[in-house]
């Protein structure tokens, strides 16, 4: 763990939740159970993580709890003194339950400086409103006067150009948050992360409950809705490129979030959508994934997918700046330099 003070408390309260949707999870998920893994960074010098998932059952199609720690006390070379996260996101079997991701992240620098990301989003395949009110409210409950803000960030961040619509609804994002109260600031990074689950665990259970019987129309939207996850996560979303390039030791909890089968005829069709040169990076996608209207994300294609990323951006690095942004830039890789 970090020597920094602040470093600690953040993995205090990251394991904290970890802990706590693990335990509602499997408490709504009745014979399910999460396992753990670990990773290292550089051999534990420079940190690591855990992550519990689950996933190919009843339950979960695939569902990802990770948090890590990275610092470099042993570099003095280095700007960032340490970064402390969970990431997380639920994609459950039934079409009517929604995916949630959040992510409750502490960046330090060795100036001194520190700032939170805080990340909280509905993704249903059908929506449900008053799902997406409820949700909304409790994010609203928790952070009254962080909520439009957070509330814009996260409607421009998730928005997909190329598509014209945005992946998932009640998007909550603040990006370089920090005030002048470091306790205040922990209670609210807390306080979302819990109300967020507690939120999300009844919508769960509810879209459970209310919904047994599933359709043969039901499961096409759901695998159209997981193939546009697929789609931001990996053409838009800067945290999990910023990862891949970063390092290469934890590709797998990375691609964590990625549901386990996606349209790959459906990607294709939307190639001619992008900007130069990320059709580049699609055609790398569609390279490693089954012919098929239903093509499996496996371990072996998430590993596969990492390193298509990372050399489209090392090939064109200047693509970043088509990256999604809420309207502030984590400067994430510049960070580990």
């Amino acid at each position: 763990m970090s020597g920094l003070p602040r470093a600690q408390w953040a993995m205090e309260l990251v394991l904290g939740l970890q802990a706590l949707f693990v335990k509602e999870l499997e408490g709504v998920a009745v014979g399910v159970s999460f396992d753990e893994s670990t990773w290292l960074r550089d051999e534990g010098r420079h940190g690591g993580g855990n992550r519990f998932s689950s996933g190919g059952n009843d339950f979960f199609d695939r569902a990802s709890v990770n948090v890590s720690q990275i610092y470099y006390d042993d570099l003095p070379e280095k700007k960032l003194g340490s970064a402390t996260a969970l990431s997380t996101i639920i994609h459950p079997r039934n079409p009517y339950a929604p995916s949630m991701h959040m992510h409750i992240s502490w960046t330090e620098m060795k100036s001194g400086h520190g700032y939170w990301r805080m990340m909280a989003d509905l993704n249903p395949s059908i929506e449900n409103e008053s799902d997406t009110e409820a949700f909304r409210r409790c994010l609203q409950r928790v952070a009254p006067a962080q909520y439009d803000e957070a509330s814009a960030q996260g409607d421009r961040y998730f928005y997909i150009p190329a598509l014209g619509r945005h992946r998932g609804v009640a998007h909550f994002y603040l990006e370089g948050y920090s005030s002048d109260d470091a306790q205040e600031d922990r209670d609210l990074a807390r306080a979302l992360g819990r109300a967020a689950i507690e939120a999300y665990v009844t919508i769960l259970r509810n879209g459970i409950v209310a919904h047994v019987d599933v359709s043969e129309s039901d499961r096409a939207a759901q695998l159209a809705y997981h193939t546009l996850y697929f789609f931001q996560v990996l053409t838009l979303d800067r945290g999990t490129t910023s990862g891949l390039l970063v390092h290469d030791q934890n590709d797998l909890g990375i691609m964590g979030s990625l549901p386990s089968h996606v349209d790959r005829a459906m990607l294709a069709s939307w190639r001619g959508r992008l900007p130069a040169p990320q059709w580049a990076l699609l055609d790398g996608l569609l390279d490693v994934l089954t012919e098929g209207v239903t093509s499996r994300v496996d371990d072996a294609v998430k590993v596969a997918i990492a390193s298509v990323v990372r050399a489209h951006y090392h090939a064109y690095p200047e693509a970043i700046k088509l990256q999604a942004t809420g309207g502030v830039t984590p400067p994430t890789v510049e960070n580990h330099r």
